[in-house]
């Protein structure tokens, strides 16, 4: 009697196998479908009629709660249903800070997809000033999201960030106290060396792979960055009259300025030379003059001094080649700054920093960024 039971055997594992990849290629299939409904989501949900309770579906609550003695308050976002993994989402230098239409409308949008954002309320961004205080608020945030199994099934939670914000996430995805908690971290308009974004939007000019491109900077994030800094000068004249500058110029970039600059102290001129300087050129010394205050902010903040191999996080960065705020090749740079194969990179046509309306090449990249987002919700991040 022949014993059938090794062919058998080799047909089952071949059954199994075939099994096996046709779930991981339905699998594919189907993480591209729900990046395709995520993406129109937060593309139709920017909209301000569309962010009402009746069309998303989302629970919203402000939630206080304390990591160590220190107090932080926060915007919950989620689904009524079961929910997959938790993020913590960082608005940019904005004075709306977490209730910026955009930023609304993607935490909507994430909470449908099954996410539980968290969007801690980051006084200082919304005052338009970057601290590296903003890093210690981001890493208690993580380390109570984490901790709740109810928002974070897994004991983990993402990092989702915009524009200078990106840079406060990764630092914070970095802390050894909560490192192993970060599941990934999700960045748009992102930075690297703030001392080449400082150059750009004072003088416009970026580098790009040996040459030197140019673009018309925008007045936002000089005056945001003149307006954030005011507090660390000693004077109290410089302070007044730098504040005066900065509103006389957001109303009238063209208005007649000498009479306040010749008021200026030593740190308040210095300041406003960086500020009024086109030559790009000039920025390294006219950096080194900044007052010690600023320059010691900026190092703790810039990710070009840090060192990023003891991120374990997967990285995903989108970019705008259009990006008046902060110019592309930072995203290239910081991608290039993590090791092996834990970064993504995607730069698109039709982003302007953060609002979306792009055509149908760029379409298929922001598709293929979404997807990795919900890979590493899954957990199943290619690495």
């Amino acid at each position: 009697m022949v014993n059938n039971r090794p062919v058998l055997l080799i047909v089952l594992s071949i059954i199994l196998a075939a099994g096996l990849l046709m779930s991981v290629r339905w699998r594919c299939l189907w993480r591209y479908v729900e990046a395709g409904f995520l993406l129109t989501d937060i593309a139709d949900g920017a909209s301000p009629r569309e962010l009402g309770e009746s069309r998303s579906g989302v629970q919203r609550q402000q939630v206080a709660y304390q990591v160590q003695g220190r107090n932080r308050r926060a915007d919950l976002y989620r689904w009524p249903g079961r929910v997959r993994v938790a993020v913590v989402l960082l608005p940019g230098v904005a004075e709306k800070g977490g209730e910026d239409p955009r930023l609304v409308a993607f935490a909507q949008a994430l909470a449908r997809a099954r996410f539980a954002v968290l969007v801690p309320e980051l006084a200082g961004l919304r005052q338009l000033r970057v601290s590296s205080a903003d890093v210690a608020e981001v890493t208690d945030a993580v380390a109570w999201l984490s901790s709740r199994k109810e928002l974070a099934p897994s004991g983990r939670a993402g990092l989702a960030a915009f524009s200078y914000a990106a840079g406060p996430a990764v630092l914070a995805a970095l802390n050894e106290s909560i490192r192993d908690r970060v599941g990934f971290v999700f960045a748009v308009g992102g930075y690297y060396d703030l001392h080449r974004v400082l150059s750009y939007f004072t003088t416009g000019y970026y580098s790009h792979e040996g040459r030197q491109y140019s673009l018309p900077p925008d007045n936002y994030g000089k005056w945001a960055f003149v307006v954030g800094n005011i507090d660390r000068l000693h004077d109290a004249g410089d302070r007044r009259l730098l504040t005066a500058l900065a509103r006389r110029l957001q109303r009238n970039p063209e208005a007649a300025t000498q009479d306040l600059v010749a008021q200026l102290g030593g740190e308040g001129a210095a300041l406003w030379r960086f500020v009024a300087n086109r030559d790009p050129q000039l920025v390294p010394a006219l950096l080194k003059n900044l007052p010690g205050s600023i320059k010691d902010e900026l190092s703790a903040l810039n990710l070009a001094e840090q060192n990023l191999a003891g991120l374990r996080a997967p990285l995903i960065l989108i970019h705008g080649y259009e990006d008046a705020m902060i110019p592309f090749p930072e995203s290239i740079a910081l991608a290039g700054a993590v090791s092996g194969r834990r970064s993504r990179l995607y730069l698109v046509h039709g982003l302007m920093h953060v609002d979306v309306a792009p055509g149908l090449p760029d379409r298929w990249r922001l598709l293929r960024a979404l997807r990795d987002l919900l890979a590493a919700r899954d957990g199943d991040f290619p690495m």
